[in-house]
C-alpha cells in the first residue's frame, strides 16, 4: 500500500558519526534522491495497475458510456445569460466552509466549489467524474484513487491537485459532523500533483461515494494563510461555474458566472449553469417573500406551507399564465418533513408506554385538514414511498437480521404491520385518548387534581424549543389534546444563538423540526440515528436516539454490498425505529411546490431523482417580453 513505502536504511544512515560532514550530505542527497526516483517509479507502477473509468455505479451498470457528451435531462445549447432571483430566510453570517461555528449561505459552496464527482440525476446510484476525469478502485476496494481533470483549475488561475482533495479531506474530519461522515477515511495520500488515493477502513460502499458527492473541494493554497474555522465575510475564491460578486449579511448574496470556468465543456457541466448571475435575497419573514413573489421582485419560491399553495398567488398574472405553480421531482429527499422529536435523554421519554401514548394523541386527520388543507399525508415509514420501507410484516430478510435480538424489541414487531392509527370520527379519537391514558396509567402514571403525575409526584410537562413562530400555531391543537392527559406542554421561544446553544448542551424536552433524508439514505444513517451521533452536540440526532439493535443495523445498512443487504437493513431499520416510537412523524415528504414566474425555459425531461434546479433552467426573453406587458 502507499501509506506503508518505507524508507530502507534511514534511520541507520542518520545514527552514524561522520567526521566528513560534507560527505554526510552528499550521501545523503544521493540517498534522498534515489528514494524518490524509486518511489516515482513504484507510483507509476501502481497507476498502471489500476483501472481508471469516468464514472461508477452500485448495484447497476452506468448509464451513459465513457463518451458522452451530456446528460440527457440538460439542454447542451441553452443559452447564457440573465439572472434568477431566488428567496432564501437563512440569516448567513459567515462565508467560510466550517459549519460548527457560523451560517453559510444558500449555495455558497455548491456554485462556487467543484466536486471530485457529480451524482446523475437519473440513476439510482450513479457517479461521474467532476473535478476527477478518472476513478479508479483497487481489487480489495480498500482504496480509492481520484485523477484530477488537467484543466481544473482555481478563480486565480493555479491548478486543482491532490494537495487541495488532502487539505479538505483533512479539515472535513475537524468538523462535528465530518468526524462522522468522513470517518471511513483512514488516510489520504498523494501520489502526485494530480493522482490521490484515499485509504478506507473498510472497504469501499456506496454510502462513502455518497458523502464524498457532497463535498467540496477547498483551495489549500487559500485557506492555509486563513482559518478555514473562523466566522468571516470575506470573499473566498473555488473552482466552480460561479464566484461570490458580493454579499451583505441580513440582505443578499449574488453569485456571478465565472465567463472562463475551466469546467465548462465537461460532460456532468455542459448545459448547466447558464444564469449570468444567480442572486438570493433573505426574508427573514415568508409572508413578504410572497408579497415580493406577487410583485414579481422574486423570480421563484418553493412554497413549504399549504396553506398558501391555493390562495396566496391568486392574482392576474396566475390567470394570464404568467406566474406559473408547478410540483417538482426531487425524488433524492425522502422521509418526513416534520417531526416531533422527544429528548431521550429525558427520564420521561424513556418509556416506551409514555412515548407511544403521546403518539396516540395527536390526531393528524384533523390536525392535516385544517392547518395543511389535506395537502399533507401522513408519514408511516422514514423513507416513505420507497422500497425501503417497513411495509406489511416482516421479509425473511428482515427476521434473520431481527431474530436474535427479539428480546430486545416489542414483541409487535414481529407479528403486526406498522401503521399510525388513522383518526375519521370523533368515536375513533376518543378510543386513541382512552387507550393513551391506559398506557399512561400501565408506565405508573395518575391523574391527581386533573394533573398527569408520576407515583413520586412529578408532573408531566413537555415544554418544545422553537426559533420558529410557525410552530405555535402547528403545536397548539397538540396540546390541546396532551392537556386532555393532564399533560401541560407549552412552547420557548428563543433566537437563532439561544436555540443552537441548547441544542448542544440538549437543553430541551422536545421540538419540532425537519427530518428530510437523502436517498440512498445509507449516507446519513448514521448521523440520524447511532448512538455515536446521540452523544455528539449538533448532530442530526438531537432527541438521543440510542439503541443497540439500532446501531448494529445502521452499520449492517452502511456495509452492505448488495441492493438485497441494504433493503433488508433499512426494512428492518424503519420498523425498529417505527414501533419504539421514538419520534413523532407528522407529514411525509412530498414533491416541492414551486411557484416562478414565465421568463424562463427548461427541458422537456426532468428525472425522477435529481433534476437540475435553477441550473438546468435558462433565461427566455421572449417570455419575459410577455411579463413586461404587467408593468
Amino acid at each position: 500500500m502507499l501509506n506503508e513505502w518505507k524508507v530502507p536504511g534511514y534511520g541507520q544512515l542518520l545514527s552514524k558519526k561522520s567526521t566528513n560532514k560534507f560527505v554526510k550530505l552528499i550521501r545523503l542527497a544521493a540517498l534522498w534522491f534515489s528514494l524518490l526516483l524509486q518511489n516515482a517509479v513504484l507510483a507509476n507502477e501502481f497507476l498502471e495497475s489500476l483501472e481508471f473509468r469516468h464514472g461508477m455505479a452500485f448495484y447497476h451498470d452506468l448509464k451513459y458510456p465513457t463518451d458522452f457528451q451530456h446528460f440527457e435531462y440538460v439542454n447542451p445549447e441553452a443559452p447564457k445569460g440573465g439572472t434568477f432571483v431566488s428567496a432564501t430566510q437563512v440569516n448567513f453570517n459567515s462565508l467560510a466552509p466550517s459549519g460548527d461555528f457560523g451560517t453559510a449561505p444558500p449555495g455558497a459552496f455548491w456554485h462556487t466549489h467543484d466536486r471530485l464527482i457529480e451524482r446523475a440525476g437519473d440513476e439510482a446510484s450513479a457517479f461521474y467524474g467532476m473535478l476527477a476525469d478518472g476513478i479508479a478502485v483497487t481489487d480489495d476496494r480498500m482504496t480509492l484513487v481520484f485523477r484530477i481533470h488537467p484543466k481544473a483549475r482555481w478563480h486565480d488561475g493555479v491548478n486543482v491537485s491532490s494537495k487541495d482533495v488532502a487539505f479538505t479531506i483533512a479539515f472535513q474530519k475537524s468538523e462535528i459532523e465530518g468526524r462522522i461522515f468522513y470517518a471511513f477515511i483512514e488516510s489520504v495520500e498523494e501520489i502526485d500533483d494530480r493522482h490521490v488515493a484515499l485509504h478506507l477502513q473498510e472497504r469501499l460502499k456506496l454510502g462513502d461515494i455518497i458523502t464524498l458527492q457532497w463535498m467540496p473541494i477547498l483551495p489549500a493554497h487559500y485557506w492555509s494563510k486563513y482559518d478555514p474555522a473562523q466566522v468571516t465575510m470575506q470573499i473566498p475564491i473555488g473552482s466552480g461555474p460561479y464566484r461570490i460578486g458580493a454579499a451583505e449579511q441580513g440582505r443578499y448574496v449574488e453569485y456571478e458566472r465565472v465567463e472562463n470556468y475551466w469546467g465548462r465543456d465537461i460532460p456532468t457541466a455542459r448545459g448547466r449553469y447558464n444564469f449570468n448571475v444567480l442572486r438570493y435575497e433573505v426574508y427573514r419573514d415568508a409572508i413578504v417573500v410572497r408579497e415580493a413573489v406577487r410583485k414579481g421582485l422574486i423570480d421563484a419560491w418553493t412554497e413549504d406551507d399549504f396553506r398558501y399553495w391555493d390562495t396566496a398567488y391568486d392574482t392576474p398574472a396566475l390567470e394570464k399564465g404568467w406566474l406559473k405553480k408547478i410540483r417538482r421531482n426531487y425524488g433524492i429527499e425522502v422521509g418526513m418533513r416534520r417531526i416531533i422529536t422527544f429528548n431521550l435523554r429525558r427520564t420521561k421519554f424513556q418509556d416506551r408506554r409514555i412515548r407511544r401514548a403521546l403518539t396516540l394523541a395527536m390526531d393528524f386527520e384533523w390536525w392535516n385538514q385544517k392547518l395543511q388543507f389535506g395537502y399533507g399525508e401522513r408519514a408511516h415509514s422514514y423513507w416513505q414511498g420507497t422500497e425501503l420501507s417497513a411495509i406489511g410484516l416482516p421479509s425473511d430478510d428482515e427476521i434473520r437480521l431481527l431474530d436474535e435480538y427479539r428480546d430486545q424489541l416489542p414483541p409487535e414487531l414481529f407479528d403486526h404491520p406498522f401503521r399510525f392509527s388513522e383518526v375519521e370520527t370523533e368515536a375513533q379519537h376518543r378510543t386513541n385518548m382512552e387507550r393513551a391514558r391506559a398506557l399512561m396509567v400501565e408506565a405508573g402514571w395518575t391523574i391527581q387534581d386533573g394533573l398527569l403525575k408520576s407515583e413520586a409526584g412529578e408532573h408531566l410537562e413537555i415544554e418544545f424549543l422553537s426559533q420558529n413562530l410557525e410552530d405555535k400555531r402547528l403545536l397548539l391543537p397538540y396540546f390541546k389534546q396532551l392537556e386532555q392527559l393532564g399533560i401541560t406542554a407549552r412552547i420557548r421561544l428563543t433566537d437563532s444563538s439561544q436555540y443552537i446553544n441548547r441544542l448542544r448542551e440538549f437543553e430541551f424536552d422536545a421540538m419540532v423540526r425537519d427530518s428530510t433524508i437523502l436517498m440512498p439514505p445509507i449516507l446519513e444513517l448514521k448521523s440520524f440515528f447511532h448512538t455515536e451521533a446521540a452523544i455528539t452536540p449538533a448532530s442530526r440526532n438531537p432527541g438521543g436516539i440510542s439503541h443497540p439493535v439500532i446501531d448494529i443495523l445502521v452499520e449492517k445498512a452502511i456495509l452492505a454490498e448488495t441492493k438485497q443487504d441494504v433493503v433488508a437493513a433499512c426494512r428492518a431499520l424503519d420498523r425498529v425505529l417505527l414501533w419504539e416510537y421514538f419520534q413523532l412523524p407528522l407529514d411525509a415528504v412530498s414533491r416541492p411546490r414551486t411557484v416562478h414566474w414565465d421568463k424562463f425555459s427548461r427541458p422537456d425531461f426532468e428525472p425522477e431523482i435529481w433534476p437540475p434546479f435553477p441550473d438546468g433552467w435558462w433565461s427566455d426573453s421572449e417570455k419575459a417580453a410577455r411579463i413586461d406587458l404587467l408593468n
